[in-house]
């Protein structure tokens, strides 16, 4: 299946079909220096099956999760491709989760002022969500995505067929991410994955994922508006997150019930616990909200939110810190997140 990302002269192909890491050559314009970026974690032979297809590969390995993203590592991969002789024409292939395209992306954006950038997602949440949309970032003293840019890629390959390494978990961190757009933005999906057996149906998961962030992404480029619908869940997911306890997608759950009606989270728990994500956690509710408050998202007093009072219709919210709070108080008893029990 191909689709066309329409962003006029930013637009790219976004390919999902099984088998196609092995063609990536024909899918890509590989005719030249490449620098092919790939996580610690990884089975390095996604990377070589993708370098071997390159005039000139550089492979360069990185550590797994968001230790990828800080400046010494996004420093290693610029120093890199100064010392193999870069050039404006040459490129940057993202070959990982979503932490390695965050950083493979923002080191093709600023070195030499912008090179060519492709992804080849090989996690659930990278597939369903980070490898489109041109949101590149690394993180500063704890603080996640705060040093990035809006860099598109040139293309997406995402090949279904490499998911069969990821362990389970992952797999349901990065079904979070479907969770969360069917939940905003799509309630035939959200139907689809309460009665349907989610893995046997992967492919189908990933097409409806990567349609809904295409609209968005296609109507608000650079989140002025509707792209803000992606964030349910994250204004609290990533205060979680800074705890360092659990993972994107699994804070991205819990974040996503005190931003639901009661009527959603009745509904939202189950798909949850199916896709074997968590409901509650406990954790240092001091420490979260101090952490939120970093959040890009946050600004003149007040933050944009994300809330779901019905499935599939995701709505827009200007609230204060206050309200926010009240929010947050009601929903997490002291010490430990929503009780769904």
């Amino acid at each position: 299946m191909k689709l066309t990302m329409d962003l006029g002269a930013r637009s790219y192909e976004i390919i999902l079909e099984r088998g196609a890491l092995k063609h990536a050559g024909a899918l890509f314009n590989l005719d030249r220096k490449c620098l092919i970026v790939t996580g610690s974690v990884m089975p390095r032979v996604y990377a070589e099956t993708v370098a071997a297809q390159c005039r000139e590969p550089v492979i360069v390995t990185v550590p797994s999760g968001e230790q990828a993203k800080r400046f010494p590592v996004y420093e290693s991969l610029c120093s890199r491709m100064l010392q193999e002789g870069f050039h404006r024409g040459d490129c940057v292939v993202a070959v990982g989760g979503g932490t390695v395209g965050d950083l493979a992306g923002f080191a093709a954006a600023s070195f030499m002022r912008g090179i060519d950038f492709y992804n080849v997602p090989t996690t659930v949440l990278s597939q369903v969500d980070s490898s489109i949309g041109g949101k590149v970032a690394i993180n500063l003293d704890g603080v996640k995505n705060i040093i990035g840019a809006f860099w598109q890629p040139r293309g997406v390959l995402i090949d279904p067929d490499v998911l069969t390494t990821l362990p389970e978990r992952q797999i349901s961190n990065g079904l979070a991410e479907s969770i969360k757009m069917a939940a905003t933005s799509d309630a035939e999906l959200f139907r689809f994955l309460e009665a349907q057996p989610i893995l046997q149906n992967i492919d189908h998961v990933i097409e409806g994922s990567l349609r809904i962030k295409q609209y968005v992404v296609e109507h608000d480029e650079t989140e002025k508006g509707m792209r803000k619908l992606l964030n349910f869940g994250h204004t609290i997911g990533h205060g979680i997150e800074s705890t360092g306890a659990l993972l994107h997608g699994e804070c991205v759950a819990l974040g996503m019930l005190p931003m639901s009606s009661e009527a959603v989270r009745a509904q939202l728990v189950p798909v949850l616990k199916k896709a074997g994500l968590p409901t509650t956690l406990d954790f240092d509710r001091k420490a979260v909200w101090d952490a939120m408050q970093h959040d890009k998202k946050f600004s003149d007093g007040g933050v944009d939110i994300v809330t779901v009072d019905t499935i599939g219709n995701g709505r827009i919210e200007r609230v204060t810190l206050e309200t926010l709070r009240a929010r947050y108080d009601a929903a997490y008893k002291e010490g430990s997140a929503w009780n769904t029990d």
